[in-house]
């Protein structure tokens, strides 16, 4: 009998725990940190161009979101880093046309590949021409040392 007093004492003394126990919560969330990390640069890719590089200054940047439209070195046209599938003229012009009767002071730039046809880029910019756009910037790559 005094052996099953003492069982039924230990037993008596333990107290429930009413807390949540946080480390698997905390494990769980340093995992997901590390994934977005990793996957973060992956997603701002873009179709891959390369600029003509010049010494010409930089235009002060505002707050407005420019409107790009990419040529890459085939010809293929691609609006706002939209990198899946190249858009047709038509396209270019409707998308154009659309964000001028939005926002009517939307820059507009054309991203020419260094290796395309000078015709290809001038084609660009007389596709947003005809939807409306009064005037078009060039991007290019700054000259490295100038």
């Amino acid at each position: 009998m005094a052996r099953l007093n003492t069982f039924v004492r230990h037993r008596r003394s333990r107290k429930l725990m009413g807390e949540i126990n946080v480390v698997p919560y905390i494990d769980v969330m340093l995992v997901l940190l590390v994934i977005f990390m990793v996957t973060a640069p992956l997603l701002t890719a873009g179709v891959n161009v390369e600029l003509p590089e010049t010494a010409a200054n930089q235009l002060t940047s505002d707050d407005r979101e420019p409107f790009v439209l990419t040529v890459d070195s085939v010809g293929n046209y691609y609006l706002n880093e939209e990198s899946d599938a190249p858009a047709s003229a038509d396209r270019v012009r409707a998308a154009a046309a659309a964000v001028l009767r939005q926002a009517p002071d939307t820059p507009f730039l054309v991203r020419g590949d260094k290796n395309v046809a000078y015709g290809e880029v001038a084609k660009a910019m007389v596709m947003l021409q005809k939807a409306g756009v009064p005037s078009v910037g060039l991007v290019t790559e700054s000259v490295p040392g100038q």
